[in-house]
């Protein structure tokens, strides 16, 4: 068969196109690393990442495993790490119940309620979240001194040294209750999976689910008993001019979450009503003839046919949330593009520090897309059954 004969049939001929692309940006690619690569070469910077290894020479203010100045820099690139994995999981928590809630607020019949809701998501949504972050930033900078802290309840103080709140003393229990928890789902699982199999068998679904709950919550309780029961808190005392003990959340914390909770939950919002808005209104009027009340027919019967909807453009915005976190550098949050920032000036290796930064912020954005886009595929095969 002749070349020419195989460019003839379209599948081969898309195939070529494919390789032949491929190639050109390989090859772009390495042009331009090696020439890079070159550059740095005549700066005295060789390429390569062996300087992870070395002392980064900095401290970093807030961290949630041990770091100092004398730590390497991939500890240092681990800490903002996980400081933007943690900002960017606390904030998709808060967005998409305050999201949903809003959303909803934008269909209740209530006027005063859907007026409110609908001036927040105007508002919020058209106002640039760079903007948000320095206006949140100053607000969290106005706040009370540790010594005349905002009391919401007990062991909570807010002040403009962050919010500071109690914790569990560490105790090694903990660890084998959370190995417990891991194994009660994991039974779980195994029942509710069976439980599925059995009602596409026989049509009928084994009263099984309180089993599963059981062994979720008797797993981990019974083995906190058997160590006799551990639960000493510490608690935050104010020592001089701070507090002393708990946890304490940065006012730069505070400040690029309340902003990545507050514009995105906007654009939640408006996902959730076109979500409910899309069901037909039908339902509505056929549960109505049942003598179902509002809250019931939304939770159980338009809720659920709209997550069809709703969840597919949630992805967008829960990616959208996960970058947006790197806006932090422009308060002082040490995520992950500060440490970035902050390694490259002092290394100079700014290829190899890029090149981590987009490969973390692709895993990651790859990570929830495919969990989403899961969740997505079990809603639309349950409707189809």
């Amino acid at each position: 068969m002749s070349f020419s004969s195989v460019l003839r049939e379209r599948g081969s001929r898309r195939m070529v196109i494919q390789v032949i692309t491929l190639c050109i940006f390989a090859a772009g690619f390495w042009y331009v690393l090696s020439n890079a690569t070159e550059n740095l070469q005549n700066q005295g910077i060789g390429f390569g990442f062996s300087f992870l290894l070395r002392e980064a020479g900095f401290a970093i203010g807030e961290s949630w495993i041990s770091y100092s100045a004398r730590s390497s820099y991939v500890r240092a690139l681990s800490v903002g790490l996980l400081n933007t994995l943690y900002v960017a999981f606390i904030s998709i928590l808060l967005t998409t119940i305050l999201g949903s809630l809003i959303g909803i607020a934008r269909v209740s019949k209530i006027w005063l309620l859907a007026k409110v809701s609908f001036v927040y998501v105007e508002i919020f949504r058209n106002v640039p979240i760079l903007l948000q972050v320095f206006f949140w930033s100053a607000v969290t900078r106005q706040l009370p001194s540790p010594r005349e802290a905002i009391k919401p309840v007990a062991g909570i103080y807010l002040s403009n040294r962050g919010l500071v709140h109690s914790i569990p003393a560490y105790d090694s229990t903990y660890w084998y209750v959370g190995l417990a928890l891991f194994v009660g789902l994991l039974i779980a699982w195994v029942i509710l999976k069976w439980r599925q199999g059995a009602k596409e068998k026989t049509g009928k679904a084994p009263p099984v689910r309180w089993l599963a709950f059981m062994f979720i919550v008797s797993c981990p309780l019974l083995t906190w008993l058997f160590h006799g029961m551990p639960l000493d808190w510490n608690i935050p005392e104010l020592h001089g001019f701070n507090f002393v003990g708990g946890t304490n959340h940065s006012p730069e914390f505070m400040a690029i979450l309340a902003a990545l909770v507050v514009y995105t939950s906007a654009f939640v919002a408006e996902i959730v009503r076109s979500g409910i808005e899309s069901v037909d209104q039908g339902q509505y009027e056929a549960a109505r003839s049942l003598g179902l009340r509002e809250s019931p027919i939304l939770l159980k019967i338009v809720f659920p046919q709209a997550l069809r909807v709703i969840v597919p453009p949630m992805t967008t915005q829960y990616l959208n949330l996960l970058k947006d976190s790197s806006l932090g550098v422009a308060i002082g949050y040490p995520e992950l593009v500060n440490i970035t920032n902050t390694s490259i000036n002092q290394t100079g290796q700014a290829i190899e520090l890029i090149m981590i930064m987009m490969s973390v912020y692709l895993f990651f954005s790859i990570l929830i897309s495919a969990f989403t886009n899961f969740y997505n595929r079990k809603i639309l095969s349950r409707e189809g059954r």
